[in-house]
């Protein structure tokens, strides 16, 4: 059972890096000092496994570690959501269950990586796999990302069916946003992504927050506690500065993968290696990283 009730949940939330060691394994060192890094920004949440996090890479029992890291080194000290991959009901109700027995708050269901399907298809598949666990759950909604994702419409008809279902994660320009709130009639927090692009307009238009990659987190955090304190120029200051590395960053997934992940590394002191497949940086890409990153300042102190 969640500790947090989804109306509350608001804010910035940090969505882990996938971070490898030189042998292209999970380093357990680096993940635990990821999440200390975010904590310390003042992030309002912490979740995993989702685009970010490179699930697709990962073994279902490495999937399962992350879940059991991220819940450990959180404590209880912000609600913690977990995303769900998998390409069956069966595989997606097994790992949902291990996410909610390893301390889940809430969950984000991707639709399966396989095929093109009806609306009508997806909303049975999310709702069977929302009916079996008992923690809120979002839909992830990333059409531009994944290929596949709902309308505004079918959207409000899988939440009308399905009462478990009490947020949306989104992906997408703050227009797409605007018109999933109104169908929904405000009812449920919605929640952006896109490494935090249009961030102050799409909170302007009622978007709850955002779940972000942690390389410019520090400066998400800021604006958007300006915005809620009603600094409205101090918000779009903060938000400015961390502007040019968004757009650098978030062009295409696999390019937040490559540059967005050494951004972080290069702000926190930690290095990072890749998981092949992976995109590799160029000389031009790393100048870019080192400038941005001094810019930007350094991560994880307090």
């Amino acid at each position: 059972m969640s500790r947090f009730d989804p109306a509350d949940l608001h804010g910035i939330h940090a969505i882990l890096y996938a971070l490898f060691d030189g042998d292209e394994k999970l380093d357990r060192g680096a993940m635990r000092r990821q999440t200390e890094v975010c904590l310390l920004a003042g992030v309002h949440g912490m979740a995993a496994l989702g685009l970010a996090t490179e699930a697709s890479k990962l073994s279902e029992a490495e999937r399962m570690s992350v879940m059991e890291w991220l819940v450990e080194d959180t404590a209880g000290r912000v609600p913690v959501a977990l995303t769900i991959f998998g390409p069956s009901v069966e595989e997606q109700v097994r790992q949902a269950r291990h996410a909610v027995g390893a301390g889940a708050d809430w969950l984000i269901l991707q639709p399966p990586i396989v095929g093109q399907f009806s609306a009508q298809e997806y909303i049975r598949f999310f709702g069977r796999v929302a009916d079996a666990i008992d923690v809120p759950v979002a839909i992830q909604n990333a059409p531009a990302f994944m290929g596949r994702g709902l309308t505004a419409t079918d959207i409000a008809e899988l939440v009308r069916q399905h009462p478990n279902i009490t947020l949306i994660k989104g992906e997408g320009p703050v227009v797409d946003i605007a018109a999933l709130i109104e169908v929904t009639e405000g009812r449920l927090p919605v929640f952006n992504g896109r490494a935090g692009l249009e961030l102050i307009d799409n909170l302007r238009a009622g978007c709850r927050g955002f779940i972000l990659a942690p390389d410019c987190i520090d400066h998400a955090v800021r604006a958007y506690e300006f915005y809620r304190d009603g600094w409205d120029e101090e918000a779009e200051a903060a938000y400015r500065d961390m502007l040019p590395a968004v757009v650098f960053t978030m062009q295409g997934i696999e390019n937040l993968m490559c540059y967005g992940k050494r951004l972080f590394g290069e702000r926190a002191g930690m290095p990072v290696f890749d998981r092949a497949p992976a995109l590799r940086p160029t000389a031009t890409g790393l100048a870019m990283v080192r400038r941005f990153a001094g810019e930007l300042g350094r991560l994880g102190e307090a």
